[in-house]
């Protein structure tokens, strides 16, 4: 039986039109360079940084391409200067992923976490209260939660960001592709996005920036991507990064049925196991995102199991090392510790059929039936 992949907001698998872009890409010569090699790949990379504009809004001269969406959040964290003045501060909401969270614990400046409500969505009024001070600060927060795919008010935190004179950095990474992604219509000062999220390979991400904005350098080196991020440019990983984003673009039509799928697939799991607790669902979400846990379940144990059915999924929580560790988005939600130990997320993509979802809701019912086994006996 051939294996089921519920793991795309790890990464989706690359577009066979992205890896064979790649391939030819990877021939090209060094883009820095002046003679006829290097004048192609220049032209390569050009190319994708105008797709990318195209498919997040933005202008081609505030992209910055990077390492992946890691390095991209960290740089967005050197961003010093508002409009109201120098950055004094940090705000993040309490469900950032490591990469925002903690580049600001290592920036040196002042770092206020704004809590969340039950579903995971910023508490608004605890925003306001933190923004209230004279002094200007960096505001982080997401598009949309890794773990549990809850969107965030962006238009309105965004607004209130302005008002105080701050900035407003939008970790993108999980909602590009899934959703429409344009700097514009947030109105968010910077953006980051990650090529493999979208079918893309991996090792390649970006930051945009809205025009003016200046975003101080974490790797010096040659001076490449207007001095914003030196060393050579990874030429076929950007260029798959740009045909990806305009593979994605076109794609964006089918979220509904993704979403069909994700609800018929959260219904069923409710139908056999009432108790079951489905994180975020009474807030907004991406359609393909759903993450559940069981008090008495184990994440890892639940990982495990279904991936010796030919199932792939994730733990709730994040994973470094292959370890399974406690979630702090769960944690931010109030959630029980014996409900989210037994987190996973299943994430759906461009290939996920019915049959896949059945599969899983089928795997995952039997665990549940022998957890509810052993405790009657």
């Amino acid at each position: 039986m051939s294996r089921v992949y519920l793991d795309y907001n790890a990464t989706a698998p690359i577009r066979p039109q992205v890896q064979d872009a790649v391939a030819q890409a990877l021939g090209f010569g060094n883009a820095s360079a002046v003679h006829a090699e290097g004048r192609r790949a220049r032209a390569a990379v050009e190319t994708a940084r105008a797709s990318l504009a195209e498919f997040c809004g933005a202008v081609p001269e505030g992209i910055v391409f990077t390492s992946g969406g890691t390095e991209a959040c960290n740089l967005a964290l050197s961003m010093r200067a508002a409009p109201a003045g120098k950055i004094q501060r940090i705000l993040t909401s309490a469900v950032e992923h490591a990469a925002v969270g903690q580049a600001a614990a290592a920036s040196g400046l002042v770092v206020d976490v704004v809590p969340v409500d039950e579903n995971g969505v910023i508490d608004l009024t605890a925003l306001d209260a933190a923004l209230s001070t004279p002094d200007p600060a960096l505001v982080c927060v997401m598009v949309a939660n890794n773990e549990t795919g809850v969107l965030q008010p962006i238009h309105e935190i965004a607004e209130r960001v302005a008002a105080h004179g701050s900035l407003l950095f939008c970790d993108g990474v999980q909602a590009a592709g899934k959703i429409p992604l344009s700097l514009e219509d947030l109105a968010c000062d910077a953006l980051a996005v990650s090529a493999h999220k979208i079918g893309g390979p991996m090792g390649v991400g970006a930051l945009l920036t809205r025009p003016g904005l200046v975003v101080s350098p974490n790797i010096f080196g040659g001076g490449q991507e207007l001095g914003r991020r030196g060393g050579s440019e990874n030429v076929a990983g950007i260029v798959g990064f740009g045909l990806a984003a305009k593979l994605s673009a076109d794609e964006l039509a089918r979220a509904p049925a993704l979403g069909e799928k994700r609800d018929r697939l959260e219904t069923d799991l409710r139908a056999g196991v009432p108790e079951i607790r489905i994180f975020g669902a009474d807030a907004p979400r991406l359609s393909n995102t759903s993450c559940f846990g069981l008090a008495g379940l184990h994440s890892e144990t639940v990982v495990m199991a279904l991936d010796l059915a030919g199932i792939s999924v994730s733990a709730g929580a994040a994973c470094s090392s292959g370890k399974v560790s406690r979630s702090h988005v769960l944690d931010a939600m109030g959630v029980e510790h014996d409900v989210s130990s037994g987190a996973i997320r299943v994430s759906l993509g461009r290939d996920t059929n019915d049959t896949d979802c059945d599969r899983l809701v089928e795997s995952w019912l039997k665990l549940a039936s022998k957890l509810e086994h052993a405790a009657a006996q």
